[in-house]
């Protein structure tokens, strides 16, 4: 696909990468695939700060509520069927918009996924086991000593990202760290990635007030419908394990909602971390008008076409 260009943007949640998104899929007239893995599930609207039905409709998402907590999607499908999907929409566009937080889908995208060696059952199956019955922290522990570069850059309180990193570990007998940065995948297209940024101030600010918005909007009653499911791991993320926590008398309300701020700052701290190891990102103040950055996108893929 010659002279096609997929314009990435990414930032720290709250930081108005939705906002601007539409707005330059219509300067390009063109669609939106998201890469924000909590967006995924069609019953996570409210806690996911997923777009609005509004601005579904100013312009043509993918990759928006197409999936249900209940079913088993990696990123590996994810980069396979977004792949697919880019390679469809290239037909019509030679622009579109790549958008979301989520960091390594952004790069199963852009750059392919890190290879690993498989797995036997039961390995995966002894530590979902030692999950239930010893809990956590003994698997952090585990992974500390295993493999402790990976451990620093990781949230560690996501169960799948720990038990993944271990499982490779026990097979491989070697870090797990030791099988990513691999060599990049060729893509049939050119990437011009950008970053929305803000002093940490404004983006603690944003987050707090997020949070209170959800809230209003009915994030408790979304929650309660959700916890029944409580134990899927798409539900064991910020904004519901928090309200979980309420709703089985271990906190109070207010405690409830002040963790799900700190934890989205913890969670934001760590996106910017990613984020900003990698060099071709250009950032932006959040607050720069959209027609400086449409400049920027029309200069660069002027300077790739040259």
């Amino acid at each position: 696909m010659k002279n096609k260009f997929l314009i990435c943007i990414a930032g720290p949640t709250a930081i108005g990468k939705t906002a601007l998104s539409i707005k330059l899929a219509n300067a390009f007239h063109t669609e939106i695939i998201s890469a924000d893995s909590r967006q995924f599930f069609k019953e996570m609207q409210i806690g996911t700060a997923a777009p609005s039905k509004s601005e579904l409709a100013e312009a043509p998402h993918h990759f928006i509520h197409h999936l249900s907590i209940e079913d088993d999607y990696s990123v590996g499908d994810f980069e396979k069927e977004a792949l697919q999907k880019v390679e469809d929409l290239f037909k019509k566009h030679d622009v579109l918009i790549l958008v979301g937080g989520s960091g390594l889908y952004i790069k199963a995208l852009l750059e392919g996924l890190d290879e690993f060696p498989e797995v036997a059952p039961e390995i995966r199956f002894g530590l979902n086991e030692r999950l239930e019955l010893e809990g956590l922290p003994v698997l952090q522990q585990q992974l500390k000593e295993l493999d402790p570069q990976y451990y620093t850059q990781i949230d560690i309180n996501n169960p799948h990202r720990v038990i993944r990193a271990l499982e490779i570990s026990l097979a491989s007998g070697k870090p797990f760290s030791s099988f990513l940065n691999k060599p990049s995948k060729e893509r049939n297209f050119k990437t011009i990635q950008i970053g929305l940024t803000a002093d940490r101030e404004d983006i603690y600010d944003r987050i707090n007030r997020r949070v209170d918005i959800m809230m209003d909007e009915g994030l408790m009653e979304e929650a309660q419908a959700l916890y029944p499911k409580r134990k899927l791991n798409a539900l064991n993320t910020v904004g519901y394990k928090e309200i979980f926590a309420f709703f089985e008398g271990r906190t109070d309300l207010e405690t409830a909602v002040e963790e799900i701020k700190k934890n989205t700052r913890r969670f934001a701290k760590r996106q910017l971390t990613w984020f900003r190891k990698d060099k071709s990102i250009t950032w932006f103040d959040y607050t720069t008008p959209t027609s400086k950055i449409t400049d920027f996108i029309e200069e660069e893929i002027s300077r790739y076409e040259a």
